[in-house]
């Protein structure tokens, strides 16, 4: 039997993909699927209209939907029956709530989907989760989706398959009360627990929450799905207010932010919308991507889970917020960087959304991958790499984090004293750079030089620099002086060869690592 042959034979799914022409099956385009978010919470909904990837109770944990990785690993539609094409789909302009229209037999369907936002609720006890300053608005921990029939009558559809754990577990459907219109599904351990509710009346079949009907004309129904404490909407008159606050609390975020008068305006308020919503509300830390294992390229194997927060890209998503105006956003990512710095000797490349070092990664073999592209992954030991490159990231954060006030408190002035000597003691030690083997100095010199000279900038700006004295060297060199060395040190010219930056003292480094190189290509130098 062929190896193809074998492995169609073991996992049928498999049959209806084939990676090396590009075809996708039955999976939808990555760039089709719709963003929802409540700044803890995540949500991908495919044009057909059903939601196939969403983890709760944070973007990181394990996945309830997972559609977008195995056809089977869960799903949530709504939407006319026997109709998967839609007429049109955009969000609400200014905000989060994707709106879908459809031409269905028989009539005109609009259906709105949102991740609730609403009033801060934690007034008479504190939060467990949130260690930034509170806000006015929070997570509502509700999936709701609203359908309005506006002409004629279509037959809609309901149909929720959640699958736990990656799609480890199907759920287990009851009923909540003595009606049809409430449904909780769980696993049984009496923690994971999703609760539907609606006013269409709801069967269960299995792992499925199946609902029928045919509207009318005007008719609106809707349901909404939930976890944690906090009440979901139990009419449609509820439901349309909580989703009118949603959409309100967008338009105002929007409103804080400097746009130009200009073509483009619309494209980067989505922008900024979209890295609003890639921001872990309760620390402060904004994700890479809220998604794992989307390859880069079909049928491939780089299927990296980007659900965490990198160091190294740090400083353009701080001058993305701070350009935009966005200040408060900004300044709870570089809070939340400024914990992890006081918190650890050494920084890692990246962190788990509440700070957690410890990232295991793993290979999931029962997921098919999306369209076939294989191994899908959780975690990433990327978080166990050595990368020189995180102390600039850091430095020029600190910088830019100073040039929005143009002070710097007594907190930031130590971590910067204990950055700087970082890099200068530790540039010849080991590194690897980006999606690279293990390489002496890789990647660093980019970002040391310019987090140097912008380092020496903040500190020569501050009066009372002189008496930050380094306490760890015999020297006893100040900060400004560390910084100073590091810059020069740093304004030697670089020979760059095709995998990184080689600085001259490698020459003599007994760790460096040993080999041909190619030819000089480019010169850094101050």
């Amino acid at each position: 039997m062929e190896p193809a042959a074998a492995q169609s034979a073991v996992d049928p799914r498999l049959e209806s993909v084939s990676p090396a022409s590009g075809d996708l099956g039955a999976f939808p385009p990555i760039a089709d699927y719709g963003f929802l978010s409540d700044c803890e919470v995540t949500a991908l909904i495919a044009s057909t209209g059903s939601v196939e990837w969403m983890c709760v109770p944070r973007m990181d944990s394990p996945s309830v939907f997972g559609a977008t990785l195995d056809r089977d690993a869960g799903h949530f539609r709504l939407g006319p029956a026997g109709v998967r094409v839609p007429a049109s789909r955009a969000y609400l302009p200014g905000t989060m709530v994707l709106e879908t229209t459809w031409d269905a037999p028989g009539g005109w369907l609009v259906v709105q989907d949102a991740l609730l936002l609403g009033p801060w609720r934690h007034d008479q006890e504190r939060s467990h989760t949130h260690r930034r300053a509170a806000a006015d608005y929070d997570a509502e921990h509700v999936l709701l989706r609203i359908i309005h029939c506006v002409s004629g009558e279509v037959q809609v559809a309901l149909e929720c398959q959640p699958m736990f754990d990656y799609g480890r577990t199907p759920a287990r459907w009851s009923f909540a009360g003595s009606d049809y219109y409430h449904g909780i599904a769980d696993v049984g351990d009496g923690k994971t627990q999703l609760r539907l509710t609606t006013d269409l009346r709801l069967g269960f079949e299995g792992g499925r929450a199946i609902a029928r009907h045919l509207m009318k004309e005007g008719e609106e129904v809707f349901c909404a799905l939930s976890w944690g404490s906090h009440e979901p909407p139990q009419t449609i008159d509820e439901a349309r207010s909580r989703l009118r606050w949603t959409a309100n609390h967008w338009r105002h975020w929007l409103d804080r932010g400097r746009f130009p008068d200009h073509p483009w305006r619309s494209h980067l308020q989505r922008s900024a919308l979209t890295l609003k919503s890639l921001t872990y509300a309760p620390t402060g830390a904004l994700l890479a991507a809220a998604t794992t294992s989307l390859p880069e390229e079909i049928g491939g194997e780089r299927n990296w889970d980007y659900r965490y927060t990198w160091i190294r890209d740090s400083t353009l998503m701080l001058w993305a917020l701070y350009s935009l105006g966005y200040d408060w956003e900004a300044n709870d990512f570089f809070y939340f960087m400024a914990d992890l710095a006081e918190r650890d000797d050494e920084l890692q490349i990246m962190y788990a959304l509440d700070g957690e070092r410890e990232i295991p990664e793993q290979e999931l073999h029962h997921l098919s991958g999306y369209a076939g592209s294989r191994p899908v992954r959780i975690g990433n030991a990327a978080s166990e790499q050595r990368q020189h490159d995180v102390w600039g990231a850091l430095l020029s954060s600190i910088h830019l984090h100073y040039e929005s006030r143009d002070a710097l408190d007594e907190r930031t002035w130590g971590i910067v004293r204990g950055q700087v000597q970082s890099t200068a003691c530790g540039r010849c030690e080991v590194s690897r750079g980006t999606s690279l083997p293990p390489r002496s100095c890789a990647g660093s010199p980019a970002t040391e030089a310019p987090a140097s000279r912008a380092c020496a900038k903040s500190t020569s700006s501050r009066p009372d620099g002189n008496r930050w004295q380094t306490r760890s060297t015999p020297k006893s060199a100040s900060v400004r002086s560390t910084s100073e060395e590091c810059l020069r040190s740093t304004t030697t010219p670089w020979r760059w060869t095709r995998h990184f930056c080689r600085c001259p003292c490698l020459d003599s480094c007994p760790e460096a690592t040993s080999g041909s190189e190619t030819p000089c290509l480019r010169s850094h130098a101050s």
